[in-house]
C-alpha cells in the first residue's frame, strides 16, 4: 500500500487515506492536500529529536504568504482530520485548532444579483465573441441555461447530450451534491437548445455519453474553461473590473436566477412562503436553509414586497 508519502508520518497518511475512501469519500482534492503537508514535514524535521507537529502545521500553513483566511482554513481541513484520525491511537496526541485558521467572518464575495438590462447585454456581448460560431453560440447557451433554471455552474458544464430531455423539457442532473435531481425548463428554452443542437452535432457529432457544451474542435468544455469565458464577457460590458477577483462572479447567475423569481412571484401576487420550499427543490437544497444564501434582497424586490405591504395595510384599514 502506497500513495507516496513519504515523510515520518507516512504511514498513517496512508492509513488515513484509505480509511476516508473506505467510507466513500473521493478525498481527491484532500489528498493532493495531504501530499503538500508531508512533503513539508520530509523537508522540515528534524532526525535529531522527536516530530514538533505544532511547529510543522504552523510552518506548512504560512509557507505561501498572502492567501486569504478561507483558503489556509480549507487547506488546514483535511490535516486537522487527519490529526484527528490519528489521536484514535494515541488519545493525547496533538490535534491543530480550529481557531489556527480562522475563516473571515465577512464573506469574501457580496453575490451581484445582474438586472434583467445587464443580462442582455451580457448575451449580446457572447454573440459577437470572435471565432467560429460554435464558439459564442455554447456560451450563449450556457448563459441561458444558468440564468433560465439556476443550475449550478459545474452542473451546467457536465450536461450530457442524454441528460437533456428536449421533448418533456427538462434537465437530468446526476450526482451533484450526493443526488440527481430532474430540474424542468420552459418551452422557450428548449427552442434555443435545439438551435444550438444543430450547430453542435454538425461539428461535434453526436453519442449519448457526449457533452452538451463543446468548444469548436468538439472537444467539451472544462469548468474552468467556461467560467474564464462568462468572466471575460462579465469585464467587457464593463460591470467587472479589468482585473482582480471584485465584482461579479459566474456563479452569480445562480442568485439572480433565484431572486428573478422571488420578484416575479411577489409581482404576480403569489405566497412567497408557499412557494419557498418549491424554490429550495428546484434549485436542488435538502431544506430551505440552503436556498437563504440565494435570497439577497435587492432595491427592486423590496420595493415591490414594501407596495405589496402597504397594500394589505389599506385593505384593512391600517392606513388611512
Amino acid at each position: 500500500m502506497t500513495t507516496g508519502f513519504r515523510s515520518p508520518l507516512a504511514q498513517d497518511l496512508e492509513r488515513f487515506l484509505v480509511y476516508k475512501r473506505a467510507l466513500g469519500h473521493p478525498y481527491r482534492r484532500a489528498e493532493f492536500t495531504l501530499r503538500s503537508f508531508d512533503r513539508y514535514v520530509l523537508k522540515h524535521a528534524r532526525r535529531d529529536r522527536p516530530l514538533q507537529l505544532a511547529e510543522l502545521v504552523r510552518g506548512w500553513l504560512a509557507e505561501r504568504a498572502g492567501r486569504k483566511a478561507v483558503s489556509v482554513a480549507t487547506e488546514l481541513g483535511p490535516v486537522r482530520q487527519f490529526f484527528l484520525y490519528r489521536r484514535r491511537t494515541d488519545p493525547g496526541g496533538f490535534v491543530p485548532g480550529r481557531d489556527w485558521a480562522p475563516q473571515s467572518t465577512r464573506s469574501v464575495f457580496v453575490p451581484h444579483v445582474l438586472s434583467a438590462a445587464e443580462i442582455r447585454a451580457l448575451l449580446n456581448a457572447a454573440r459577437t465573441l470572435p471565432g467560429p460560431p460554435l464558439r459564442s453560440h455554447a456560451i450563449v447557451t450556457l448563459l441561458l441555461i444558468l440564468y433560465c433554471t439556476g443550475l449550478r455552474f459545474g452542473e451546467a458544464v457536465r450536461l450530457r447530450l442524454q441528460d437533456v430531455d428536449l421533448v418533456r423539457r427538462v434537465f437530468i442532473v446526476h450526482e451533484s451534491k450526493g443526488k440527481t435531481r430532474f430540474v424542468p425548463f420552459r418551452a422557450d428554452l428548449a427552442r434555443s437548445l435545439q438551435c444550438y443542437r444543430r450547430e453542435r452535432d454538425r461539428v461535434a457529432g453526436v453519442t449519448a455519453d457526449a457533452a452538451l457544451l463543446v468548444r469548436p474542435d468538439g472537444r467539451p468544455f472544462t469548468t474552468l474553461a467556461a467560467s474564464n469565458a462568462v468572466r471575460h464577457l462579465l469585464r467587457r460590458i464593463g460591470i467587472k473590473p479589468p482585473k482582480g477577483r471584485t465584482g461579479p462572479r459566474p456563479y452569480d447567475l445562480r442568485h439572480t436566477f433565484a431572486v428573478h423569481r422571488l420578484t416575479n412571484w411577489y409581482r404576480a401576487g403569489i405566497d412567497i412562503h408557499s412557494r419557498l420550499p418549491w424554490l429550495s427543490a428546484y434549485l436542488g437544497h435538502n431544506d430551505l436553509l440552503g436556498t437563504e444564501v440565494y435570497l439577497k434582497a435587492t432595491p427592486e424586490l423590496l420595493g415591490t414586497a414594501s407596495r405589496r405591504f402597504e397594500i394589505r395595510l389599506r385593505g384593512a384599514g391600517a392606513l388611512r
